[in-house]
């Protein structure tokens, strides 16, 4: 099968995050085996859900060193979407091939398999490695997993590329995301009576406000990084809720935000200020009234930035292969920062738009599928003996 055949094949996996991608898991794997590889698996802890890791081992019989190529298997959903044909049944129009993760990132998984014969008849010097994971859309949760059962099987791939969808540019570096909600827990009241309860929403109020001021001075630091296409990190409230009826002061509110640090920042420089802000400030407020009251921030997705440094003979081996010899920085995360955290030099690198990655009529231009192919088909040749 050749790389549209199997994006074909793999989009008519419906493995939107919300449902098991074990379906198309199997699938890969008897594909694999038939080839005579010994693919295993490691799965979450319900059970319905696995990633995918294959060696394919140098000539020698070495498996350990080489490149990870590296993708994951699940999907966005397409609820409330308008789509002009079925999402999960590819349809190629116009010299472009539409479907749900068409681009993000199956793309890049489909050119991966297609060239498997290739790899097997080629005389390897180093490993290749192929690696698919689950839940990336919801907090790179499956990565994890699998680079906790790499190390207990004594494997260390030396570099991995990412193929998430940069148009197959070489993307050196990306943004961390850490999501967290905060719980602010008051004293309900009737409206009229406002002096004896404890306004949750409105103490949540004071603390968006606080985390907005915290993004503004984000803005003016002096470490920018203007290779980014956001030069500096972002904070972000997205979602909020509480209140029962307008004529009771709310004792709950919950908010959640994100923030997307650059690869030289910390968790700790953007949570230390809010929580002494709560314990200075919120905290006596609200227990002047309520000794009871209390605010709780959770640390929910935490997924590593991507940095640039160290990587540098991985930077040089993808140059040599790819058209475009731009070198970029963005502002989205992937599982690469987890790869690089666990000892991998790592870039990103892959076919398609990111710009149509979420959306409805999501596509990849079968252009960006040659090229990926005809990527691939240097990098087998880089490791030929």
């Amino acid at each position: 099968m050749d790389s549209v055949a199997w994006l074909k094949k793999l989009i008519g996996f419906d493995t939107t995050s919300r449902s098991s991608n074990m379906d198309l898991i199997n699938h890969v794997a008897n594909y694999l085996e038939n080839q005579g590889l010994s693919p295993w698996l490691s799965l979450n802890a319900q059970g319905n859900k696995a990633n995918l890791f294959v060696t394919l081992p140098a000539a020698d019989g070495q498996t350990n060193g080489g490149i990870v190529l590296s993708g994951h298997t699940d999907v966005v959903p397409v609820d409330g979407q308008q789509w002009l044909s079925d999402p999960f049944v590819a349809d190629i129009r116009d010299q472009r091939l539409y479907g749900r993760g068409s681009s993000d990132m199956k793309g890049f998984i489909a050119c991966v398999l297609a060239a498997v014969p290739a790899m097997l008849s080629t005389k390897l010097t180093k490993p290749l490695h192929i690696a698919l994971s689950y839940d990336e859309e919801i907090g790179c949760l499956g990565a994890p997993v699998m680079l906790a059962e790499l190390a207990k099987r004594d494997l260390q791939p030396q570099y991995c590329i990412v193929g998430e969808p940069t148009s197959m540019q070489m993307v050196i570096a990306h943004k961390g995301i850490h999501t967290f909600c905060c719980e602010v827990h008051g004293k309900n009241a009737h409206s009229s009576l406002t002096p004896q309860g404890v306004n949750a929403i409105e103490y949540a109020a004071k603390l968006i406000v606080f985390i907005n001021q915290l993004a503004q001075q984000l803005q003016s630091r002096a470490d920018l990084d203007h290779a980014f296409d956001v030069p500096f990190a972002t904070v972000s409230t997205g979602m909020i809720r509480g209140g029962t009826a307008i004529n009771i002061v709310p004792e709950y509110c919950a908010f959640e935000f994100d923030y997307r640090n650059l690869p030289h920042m910390t968790v700790a420089e953007l949570i230390q200020p809010i929580k002494d802000y709560i314990q200075k400030e919120i905290l006596p407020a609200m227990q002047a009234v309520a000794p009871e009251a209390k605010v709780e921030l959770t640390h929910h997705v935490q997924v590593p930035a991507l940095n640039d440094a160290a990587n540098a003979k991985l930077h040089e081996l993808v140059m040599h292969l790819v058209d475009d010899k731009q070198r970029s920085k963005v502002a989205y995360a992937t599982e690469g920062g987890q790869f690089q955290n666990s000892g991998i030099q790592t870039v990103v690198c892959g076919p398609g738009s990111i710009s149509v990655a979420h959306k409805a009529n999501e596509f990849i231009e079968l252009a960006q599928l040659n090229r990926c192919d005809r990527f691939l088909g240097e990098l087998i040749k880089s490791h030929r003996s």
